[in-house]
């Protein structure tokens, strides 16, 4: 018996891989210590954390021992890199480099932000950082979270709009470009008609040097003052197209194409009546010298037909597709051919107005397969607070077919695992029916009806 030394560490793995180790990734992987008067260990600790041991892993010059679980954020900077072994007899200290891996930059906040606002790095391993820089400037004051998935830290002035960032801490070093390329994430009416409101939604939608919509330039427009959208009015009818942006930082343009009624597969334009069963919803007409279907006001913006479900309050449990919905024969969603392509790639789109207050029943839709849903609530706030909702005008509504979901045992219809194959939702044909309405799951009849109108329903591809 006497004082605790420790000599080494070794892998714990079979031979030949069982080496002397000098560092290591904290993992919570075993190793074994080797030295002397190791046997009656009271506390072993890695970076000042205390690991859990089973004394019959323990000899007088071994103990397997497994690292333990390590917040790096919360350590003491002083321990790090030791291992400490407590006995009986005393204590001694042994060097170990035992760190987290290396730090990985993912995102900027965003790159627009204002001198003396609050900025973020986002990333992995984001942890006991030495250096920060921005742009070349060094950052004296910045935060880690506890997980280190983020830091923050205030923007300097002038505020860096190129350059890197680089963050030096123990793990190693991470780089990543500052830059600002536009993004487009949504638009608010892709077939807006002449004189419509627009809004083109994403990031970094700054210092715009040119802006086509469909093949029509638009040359007078609003910017956000974050870069999050730009509105304008359509000056005129535009071609079927992309959006395309260019600023001082690059360019994007979109995948799919505005004005276009059809996508890849035009489940209902409804003009005609085309593909839609002549029951539950009403057909209607935006141009007051149309004979038939019959003109409405309600629903102003467009000439075309469209078709109106229009629900009074539901009672609790109430709303099935045999009720006011629409209701299309089947058809290919997606070519045969494609049904083995990736989900994420589709998209259902379709124009939608709803002029008055909507809250408290689902807006509902399925195929002639229900197993997945696609739910739409957008009054629920959060799970007790909702807020009547509505739309000023069209608007499109995209739903990636990733958002078609199985039911939940406790969340209910459409609140499961999103699907991971075509064939789930469509079967090995990509074809089936479509069924659009407003169901009602609470215990309570709902606040509200469900007036909305529809039109050009469509499958897109968005990648």
């Amino acid at each position: 018996m006497g004082t605790p030394v420790i000599t080494g560490v070794r892998n714990y793995v079979a031979s030949p891989n069982d080496t002397i180790i000098d560092s290591a990734v904290a993992k919570e992987q075993y190793v074994v210590i080797e030295g002397q008067n190791l046997g009656s260990a009271l506390r072993i600790s890695f970076n000042g954390v205390p690991a859990t041991f089973n004394y019959s892993f323990l000899t007088p010059n071994h103990a397997v021992v497994k690292i333990p679980a390590i917040v790096f954020s919360q350590i003491d900077v002083n321990k790090l890199y030791t291992i400490e072994y407590v006995t009986s007899e005393g204590s001694t200290t042994f060097s170990f480099k035992l760190g987290p891996e290396a730090p990985v930059i993912t995102a900027i906040s965003d790159v627009f932000t204002e001198p003396a606002d609050s900025i973020f790095i986002y990333g992995t391993n984001l942890v006991l950082i030495k250096k920060l820089s921005y742009g070349g400037t060094a950052i004296t004051s910045f935060k880690p979270n506890v997980s280190g998935t983020s830091v923050g830290f205030v923007m300097p002035a002038p505020a860096p709009t190129s350059g890197n960032v680089e963050i030096d801490a123990y793990g190693g070093m991470a780089i990543f470009k500052i830059a600002a390329d536009p993004i487009i994430f949504s638009i608010s009416n892709e077939n807006a008609a002449v004189n419509d409101s627009v809004f083109v939604y994403g990031q970094y939608l700054k210092g715009v040097e040119s802006f086509s919509f469909g093949g029509t330039t638009i040359s007078s427009y609003k910017l956000n003052n974050n870069g999050s959208s730009i509105g304008f009015v359509l000056p005129s009818s535009p071609q079927k197209g992309p959006v395309a942006i260019t600023t001082s930082f690059g360019s994007v343009t979109t995948f799919y194409d505005v004005n276009d009624i059809y996508g890849t597969s035009s489940l209902s334009i409804c003009d005609g009546g085309d593909n839609w069963q002549f029951w539950a919803a009403d057909l209607y007409s935006g141009d007051p010298s149309s004979g038939w279907p019959s003109y409405t006001p309600d629903f102003p913006g467009t000439k075309s037909q469209f078709l109106v479900i229009d629900q009074g309050t539901l009672l609790a449990g109430a709303g099935q597709p045999w009720d006011r919905a629409i209701r299309l024969d089947s058809k290919n969603w997606v070519a045969q051919a494609n049904i083995n392509d990736p989900v994420e790639n589709y998209a259902l789109k379709f124009e939608m107005s709803i002029p008055n207050a909507w809250n408290g029943s689902s807006m509902l839709i399925q195929t002639d397969n229900d197993t997945y849903t696609y739910r739409w609530e957008p009054w629920k706030i959060s799970a007790n607070i909702s807020k009547a909702y509505s739309t000023k005008g069209w608007i499109t509504v995209t739903v990636p077919f990733t958002e078609f979901r199985a039911k939940d045992a406790a969340l209910g219809v459409g609140r499961g695992n999103s699907m991971t194959e075509l064939i789930s939702l469509l079967g090995t044909s990509g074809k089936s029916g479509f069924y659009l309405y407003a169901h009602n799951y609470s215990t309570s009849a709902t606040a509200t009806g469900f007036k909305a109108a529809f039109d050009n329903i469509r499958v897109v591809k968005v990648k």
